[in-house]
């Protein structure tokens, strides 16, 4: 009897890694096993075939003397979850003579119920839109998944309710037409926080503006109470909304990550964890790796609230992702890459006790220097841009008058700044996306100074002791608020504008 072949998937980290199950069939005492290194729901799929069988109206394999052996390959892969159960149950009863089933280009993903039918799973739309690039034509998923598998393109998506489904559309009896894909959706640019209610601290808000133009690190440094939570929700609201393929992008990450509810995800996502929580939690990891805080952001915003109280070792675990945009985890059966384009919004008080010098702080010399060392210098390198947050006078909190510019006027300016940054990388074929992007060796090629910018820049970093990087950073800067300004060329005002978002050394608390 011939050896078939059925074809599955799974997801390992964001990247989709095909199965192909074979099943052999030899006559004997009854026993059914699987082999492969799958975990326990693997190892469980043998009951829930069976029972899934023998309620399709086939003979169950518990029923019949035979030795059944189905293997699924490459076998020094780990195999976990349920998503194996269709396309092991296709191949038995192919293997069987129960049906006819030509698999070839074909992918079968779905849980089994007792009852035959075919239950939802996670992480279907990065192994479908990955599907396409490894050959296969047509995927059979459950109906739960077609919404969000249709917005793959290139591949016919089936929905199958059940086994039997699968049999009469496959031999012709009950054809199941594939699913419409999904058209781009209308991008929803509605936010629930909008500039035009943040009340002063103007340099705040055009230091967030340059950011989000850029893709710049920020952080924000106030006493408590004087919006800087505010600007940071507000500042989710000045980001242009994804590109349909950012889109296809950012639901896949959440699709792998169990945590996709509704369809196409149209705007950066904003991410705000505890500090409390975890290094798993923020930047990825477990025994099984999966994406942290910070993959989830990716494309969007990582807001870390009261920074200094997070974790050091999370603190410490920011300083490759921030400058290479992306997380490598390493374990001993190999290594794993997330994405981790996002721009870090970050906050936190003067001092413990949250006042600062000018506000009757009363924490000692020692504990204000302990509690600022607890961000290392190459932390505080990797961050372009400090903001200090000040008190609001009552009079502006409590006019009606002084709304300011909303929103969409200011995301509008940073779309055009964007777009000016596309047009700039992509003549030069640099794969660039954002300023903040670029290396030491793109400068030299991709950025103009003036005469006055240049002595300005070269001057100041003598004055102020800044490193090669925050030298670059500040550059870097520069070229984001002349892309703001609509400029070829940074000028000396755009690096002094640059150089009044870095802190003063030694200078605590701003």
């Amino acid at each position: 009897m011939p050896i078939i072949q059925v074809y599955s998937a799974q997801l390992i980290g964001l990247r989709s890694q095909i199965v192909t199950i074979e099943v052999d069939i030899s006559n004997g005492l009854h026993s059914f096993s699987i082999v492969g290194l799958g975990d326990r729901a693997v190892d469980e799929s043998r009951d829930r075939i069976a029972a899934a069988i023998k309620n399709s109206g086939y003979v169950s394999p518990k029923q019949k003397n035979q030795k059944i052996i189905i293997s699924l390959a490459p076998a020094d892969i780990r195999k976990t979850g349920p998503s194996f159960d269709v396309a092991m149950a296709l191949a038995y009863l192919a293997a069987c003579g129960d049906i006819e089933l030509d698999a070839d280009n074909k992918l079968f993903l779905g849980e089994l119920s007792l009852d035959g039918r075919i239950r939802r799973i996670s992480g279907v739309l990065p192994i479908v839109h990955q599907a396409v690039e490894q050959g296969f034509t047509s995927v059979f998923i459950p109906k739960e998944n077609v919404e969000e598998a249709s917005l793959a393109q290139g591949i016919a998506v089936y929905g199958v309710s059940s086994i039997q489904s699968i049999v009469n559309h496959l031999n012709g009896t009950a054809r199941i037409l594939p699913s419409q894909h999904a058209e781009p959706i209308p991008m929803n640019t509605s936010y629930r926080h909008d500039m035009a209610y943040v009340r002063g601290n103007d340099i705040a808000k055009r230091g967030l503006e340059i950011a989000a133009a850029g893709a710049h690190n920020v952080i924000m440094c106030g006493p408590p109470g004087t919006g800087k939570t505010m600007l940071a929700r507000s500042f989710h609201s000045i980001l242009p909304p994804l590109s349909y393929d950012q889109s296809i992008e950012v639901t896949s990450i959440y699709s792998a990550a169990h945590m996709l509810s509704n369809g196409l995800i149209t705007v950066p996502p904003f991410r705000d964890p505890h500090h409390t929580a975890s290094y798993p939690s923020v930047i990825g990891g477990g025994s099984f790796p999966k994406p942290g805080e910070m993959t989830l952001a990716h494309r969007g915003v990582l807001f870390m609230d009261e920074l200094p109280e997070f974790g050091r070792d999370v603190i410490e675990a920011l300083r490759q992702p921030l400058e290479d945009r992306k997380i490598t985890i390493s374990r001993s059966q190999g290594s794993l890459t997330f994405p981790a384009q996002c721009i870090l919004i970050a906050s936190m008080n003067p001092c413990p006790c949250g006042r600062g010098k000018n506000a009757g702080c009363t924490c000692a010399e020692r504990i204000v220097r302990a509690y600022w060392q607890k961000l290392s210098g190459p932390i505080m390198d990797r961050v372009d841009i400090w903001i200090p947050v000040t008190k609001v006078e009552y009079e502006k909190l409590a006019s009606t008058s002084s709304i300011s510019e909303n929103s969409a006027t200011i995301r509008s300016r940073v779309a055009r700044a964007r777009a000016r940054q596309r047009t700039r990388f992509d003549k030069r074929e640099t794969g660039l996306i954002f300023n903040s992007e670029m290396g030491p060796e793109h400068l030299d090629t991709l950025v103009t100074l003036t005469d006055d910018a240049r002595r300005t820049i070269r001057v100041s970093a003598e004055r102020l002791g800044l490193s090669g990087r925050a030298f670059h950073r500040i550059i870097k800067v520069a070229q984001t608020i002349a892309d703001l300004a609509d400029d070829s060329y940074i000028q000396k005002g755009y690096i002094l504008e640059a150089l009044q978002f870095r802190p003063n050394p030694g200078q605590q608390g701003f």
